[in-house]
């Protein structure tokens, strides 16, 4: 957390408020999150805010220097963690506990950084160094086609649950919603990917596709400390269909959800709807009968 979903929701929020504004001023608290503290104090000020995109998991505020002025393209790149939020608030709001960076706007307003467990990160980025930070990062789940889905899984023999969270492999997926779309194709976690049927694919597919975009249009999970970038709380936690649901029943088949390791991540699943594969599932009779 935050995965794809929350991510896309906060860039989207801020989008409305923050392209055209000049930053005047930054102010940092705690600091071992940050790559350079110095170079944020001293290259964002005077910066506008061209853009807020999304790129896997990571927001991206595209930055231009006054008309003239040496480097005029460079960004700032946050990294949410686990706990991070990112917040535009009037200056005389209350400041939450664990707001460690307030970035002061042009039009009186203050995007404020807050992060509980400081497992984020921010950094300025010059021009030249985005694809150093960002390089190696697979598919956008949003922007692939099916056929690029299909090549990226053709012939690995990775459990297809740590495919879905290799972000060498695709971007901005993470444990919530690699459950959440296995359980929509009706897929084991525990699958090879290279074993899995056309048809299986094309499923996973579009349950990646149908469970990240009804995840945006309701504002993400809010599970732990996830926010959007006004302070609300998402609601696709109510759509959960397995993640953290284990010993509740199935709402397909009535089973009861399961829970286990799978890629060093609990993982939820139905083990009615997600059959697991023939050897795993002998091997699970044999130890049962013991």
């Amino acid at each position: 957390m935050p995965e794809l979903p929350e991510v896309e929701t906060v860039v989207r929020g801020l989008r409305k408020s923050l392209p055209g504004r000049r930053v005047v001023s930054v102010r940092l608290e705690k600091t071992d999150f940050i790559d350079d503290p110095a170079a944020l104090e001293r290259d964002l000020p005077g910066k506008t805010i061209a853009d807020v995109r999304r790129y896997g998991k990571f927001l991206l505020f595209d930055l231009q220097s006054p008309e003239g002025a040496a480097g005029n393209q460079s960004a700032m790149l946050v990294h949410l963690g686990m706990t991070g939020q990112l917040i535009l608030s009037a200056p005389e709001a209350p400041v939450a506990s664990h707001t460690h960076v307030f970035f002061g706007l042009d039009d009186g307003s203050e995007l404020r950084y807050r992060d509980v467990r400081r497992f984020g990160r921010i950094a300025m980025l010059a021009n030249g160094d985005r694809e150093k930070s960002l390089g190696g990062l697979g598919l956008d789940p949003l922007e692939m086609t099916a056929t690029q889905f299909a090549e990226k899984l053709r012939g690995r023999r990775a459990r297809i649950k740590a495919l879905l969270l290799d972000q060498h492999a695709l971007r901005g997926v993470g444990n919530i919603y690699a459950d959440e779309s296995l359980w929509r194709a009706r897929i084991h976690p525990v699958r090879l990917a290279a074993n899995l049927l056309p048809q299986e694919v094309q499923a996973l597919y579009r349950g990646l596709q149908t469970v990240l975009n009804e995840a945006i249009r309701l504002r993400g999970s809010s599970v732990s400390d996830y926010v959007d970038s006004e302070g609300a709380c998402g609601s696709f936690q109510l759509k959960h269909r397995v993640y953290q649901r284990h010993g509740e029943k199935c709402s397909r088949c009535g089973s009861t959800i399961r829970r286990a390791i799978v890629a060093g991540r609990s993982s939820h699943f139905c083990p009615t709807c997600q059959r697991a594969p023939r050897k795993l599932s002998s091997r699970g009779k044999r130890h049962a009968h013991r």
